[in-house]
């Protein structure tokens, strides 16, 4: 079973973002860029299926400026096989980038398409489901646990009420979310070995795909900056502050 791994570069989650001077976006002069954490455990889901026999090979996908292929060497060197990087400098709204993986799979023809749930850069949420509807393909998203069944995926799906199980049959999408599992951190000898891996680079143009913007970001600006607390004396001193503000 050949999986294929969509991966995303993003500012890494411990640094604090930035809102430019003049509102128009997020600084990223200078910033630690790192792999999307969804999508660090879909590679690891990836490589535990392997690791299980059950995936013979993973692809890993990038869509973004000549850096991601640092995102993508991490992928390899967790225990990826090969990578393909689409190379723009512009920004890939998720409807571009399902319509890049569509014509990717179309190439790679693989049995299974891991993605995260979202980014945390965007938090869209909609790459998966897009690129299921174009594929026509059964998705599984929001999964908590994976496990391959005969010719067919059981997916454990974390929704609002607490678990459900679905079962997909291959082809499918599957989205993962937060406790799928713990990535891994790679050794140096596969960091090593992941430097003489494949990476072959590709371009929007070459898959015939417009990634032209369909939104334009009006204005991006930072969280209102919490007021201070209020110390009191005791628990009927707190009452009574919370009814003259109106709260109780």
């Amino acid at each position: 079973m050949k999986v294929l791994v969509p991966v995303k570069r993003v500012i890494d989650y411990n640094v604090k973002v930035r809102v430019k001077p003049d509102q128009t976006g997020v600084d990223l002069a200078n910033v630690k860029m790192s792999m999307n954490p969804f999508d660090e455990i879909s590679v690891e889901e990836a490589v535990r299926l392997k690791e299980a026999g059950v995936a013979t090979e993973i692809v890993v996908v990038s869509i973004g400026p000549q850096q991601a292929q640092e995102t993508i060497r991490t992928a390899l060197a967790m225990g990826a096989d090969r990578g393909i990087l689409i190379k723009t400098e512009a920004t890939v709204e998720p409807l571009a980038v399902a319509k890049l993986l569509a014509k990717v799979v179309g190439e790679e023809s693989p049995d299974l398409v891991i993605l995260g749930k979202q980014a945390i850069d965007d938090d869209s949420n909609q790459t998966g489901q897009m690129l299921a509807a174009l594929l026509d393909w059964p998705q599984g998203t929001f999964a908590y646990k994976l496990e391959k069944d005969g010719g067919a995926l059981k997916v454990v799906r974390e929704v609002d009420g607490g678990l459900q199980t679905v079962k997909l049959t291959l082809p499918a999408i599957v989205t993962v979310d937060l406790r799928l599992n713990e990535p891994r951190y790679a050794s140096l000898p596969n960091i090593m070995k992941a430097k003489k891996k494949e990476i072959a680079e590709k371009s929007p143009e070459a898959y015939g795909v417009d990634i032209s913007p369909r939104l334009t970001v009006v204005k991006v600006t930072e969280p209102a900056t919490r007021s201070a607390g209020v110390k009191v004396e005791d628990v009927a001193a707190l009452v009574a502050k919370l009814k003259t503000a109106g709260a109780v």
